[in-house]
């Protein structure tokens, strides 16, 4: 059969070839031709066997090579289309930039609002709504032209008086914004349809962060109250001017979000790869930690990767966070011997903690910046290495065991000597992580010859009773470092009191120059070179006892792509470069790579 389909196919190609053949001659006389009609007609069976395996073996041929041609002058480059899906943890409240608090909050409202600036994974920032802005000379007035592509969700075109409104309500006291005080100071006005400015008392360089505050539509927003305004069924049924827009919301029988559809934008100010980001809200960590291994959802962050979820991509990003012990030299008069800081800092096995506490995720740190990449390693010792080190070091400093063990030290007290013992508390949240951390911590120092009492207070408690009056010996906490890092809260001397963050109480002239001088430094990488300078001050000082940075963990699946996570601030950081995904991919003449949104709402 297969011999007579081919005899068959064979037989219309040659009577093809034939009436081509007299059209082309259009009956002209032709010696050539007139041979070849001639063989054609008396090939054999076995003839036209061979020949037809022979055109076979040729079109395969010919489209391998043409294959081959077009995958090496072609380029694979990312394609519109299809969706992603990720489990949330607690249903939004206020997917608004101006009131969002939660983590989800956050989430949602990265990819549906943007701001006339954005924030890059690598920390530096870049104009979104704005088309440009300048700076004046004295560095206190900054103004803004608007982008004319810029458009809300509903097609309005995003004004300078859209930017008036959402400044304005956050820093309406009545409202109650998380963001108010980043606006404290600051004067804003429109001064046409597309251009704001902004003035500030005084130069301060990360105000243009400031900027990657989400823009409301004053015309959906400007009939609510500032006393209705945290109720508004607006917060959860957004119109922003991001690459997502909200299209369908499902919610369970008490009316509560437990899921979010954001479709694409095909218009505006930047036009995302993925079509679908779809959001399954869950109540803990185990309910999304089983969704995720029942495919339930494809993503999630912050979740225990052992076990099930290995099948997925991992991720893991620096959190900006940095983590250790802090001392209060007025409370406890043994932390002014710099023996003691340092003695304290080479006992503590930080890599241990990295293990246990952090399973690993998470990188040991010697000062107040945390590292630019994960993966970064500083050099450590074993445990009963660093425990002798440091003990040398108190014996150097004076101080010896006294009769129960617990080293002490004569110093002298006006003209009287005095024995103190390396003896003090440890105060810390009531956090499982940071419970096992002191812990940890404590048994180091115990080794090591002092007699530490543990301290657990809830977060609130510490925050009121501890923190703010500075009642505490020594206090193991964390702080935020932010993508600008502005170091001046967490280390200026004007800052060791409440609601300064200084609590490290730490006070050094010069020090306070160069924190001033970051503050007021417009280039990135300058301030980045200036931050890690002011770091090794307060670490040559053993101002504080820095003990880790955790990771940021967000699973994937493996067919996720552009992923680029850099330093992580915030969870909803994650999504700075959500436009840039894609789950889809092709194969382009690279003269052709321009990607088209008709091509995309097919």
């Amino acid at each position: 059969m297969i011999l007579v389909g081919i005899n068959r196919t064979l037989t219309l190609a040659m009577q093809s070839i034939r009436a081509f053949v007299r059209a082309l001659l259009k009956r002209r006389v032709n010696p050539i031709i007139q041979a070849l009609e001639k063989r054609v007609r008396i090939l054999t069976p076995s003839d036209r066997l061979i020949a037809g395996v022979l055109a076979i073996m040729m079109v395969f041929s010919v489209g391998a090579l043409l294959a081959s041609i077009s995958l090496a002058l072609t380029e694979e480059v990312p394609a519109y289309g299809g969706s992603y899906t990720e489990g949330l943890i607690g249903s939004p409240r206020f997917i608004n930039p101006v009131l969002a608090i939660s983590d989800t909050d956050r989430d949602l409202t990265t990819l549906v609002y943007s701001g006339l600036m954005r924030s890059n994974p690598d920390g530096s920032l870049t104009p979104d709504l704005a088309e440009s802005y300048s700076i004046s000379n004295d560095k206190r007035t900054y103004t803004f032209v608007i982008k004319s592509s810029a458009r809300f969700h509903d097609n309005k075109p995003v004004t300078a008086d859209d930017v008036v409104y959402t400044i304005r309500s956050t820093e309406n006291p009545n409202i109650k914004s998380p963001r108010r005080a980043d606006w404290e100071g600051v004067s804003v006005s429109a001064l046409d349809e597309r251009t704001v400015s902004f003035t500030l008392k005084s130069p301060y360089a990360p105000f243009l962060e400031n900027m990657t505050l989400g823009i409301l539509p004053k015309h959906v927003w400007q009939e609510v109250s500032p006393e209705e305004f945290p109720f508004s069924t607006r917060n959860t049924d957004p119109i922003g001017s991001g690459p997502y827009r909200v299209a369908n919301v499902k919610r369970n029988s008490s009316g509560i979000p437990i899921e979010y559809t954001l479709t694409a934008v095909t218009s505006g100010t930047r036009i995302p790869y993925i079509k679908n980001f779809i959001f399954k809200i869950y109540t803990n960590a185990e309910t999304l930690k089983d969704a995720l291994s029942q495919n339930k959802v494809q993503g999630a962050h912050s979740i225990d990767t052992t076990g099930s979820l290995s099948s997925f991509a991992l991720h893991e990003a620096v959190f900006g966070r940095i983590f250790g012990v802090f001392f209060n030299q007025s409370q406890n008069k043994i932390f002014a011997d710099a023996s003691v800081r340092r003695a304290l800092d080479r006992a503590v096995d930080k890599e241990s903690i990295i293990s246990r506490v952090l399973r690993g995720h998470g990188a040991v740190i010697d000062g107040p910046v945390p590292p630019r990449t994960a993966g970064t390693e500083i050099a450590t010792t074993t445990s009963e290495v660093a425990i002798e080190a440091a003990r040398q070091i108190l014996t150097d400093g004076g101080w010896k065991p006294g009769d129960d063990g617990v080293l002490v030290k004569t110093i002298t007290v006006g003209k009287k000597k005095e024995s103190v013992r390396l003896a003090f508390s440890l105060s810390t949240s009531n956090v499982t992580e940071l419970k096992q951390a002191a812990e940890m911590v404590a048994d180091d120092w115990r080794r090591l010859g002092a007699e530490v009492d543990l301290k657990f207070f809830d977060q609130n408690d510490l925050n009121l009773s501890v923190i703010r009056p500075r009642t505490y010996d020594a206090l193991l906490f964390g702080l935020v470092i932010g993508r600008d890092l502005d170091l001046f809260a967490f280390w200026h001397s004007s800052q060791r009191n409440d609601p300064g963050l200084n609590i490290a109480l730490y006070a050094n002239s010069a020090t306070d120059k160069k924190l001033e001088t970051l503050r007021t430094t417009d280039d990135f990488l300058s301030r980045i070179d200036k931050a890690q300078e002011i770091a090794t001050d307060i670490r040559n000082e053993t101002a504080a006892i820095f003990l880790y940075t955790p990771y940021f963990v967000y699973r994937t699946p493996a067919d996720l792509s552009g992923i680029h996570l850099g330093t992580i601030s915030t969870p909803s950081d994650r999504f700075l470069s959500a436009d840039r995904w894609y789950l889809k991919t092709e194969r382009v003449w690279p003269i052709f790579n321009t990607k088209k949104v008709e091509e995309y709402t097919k």
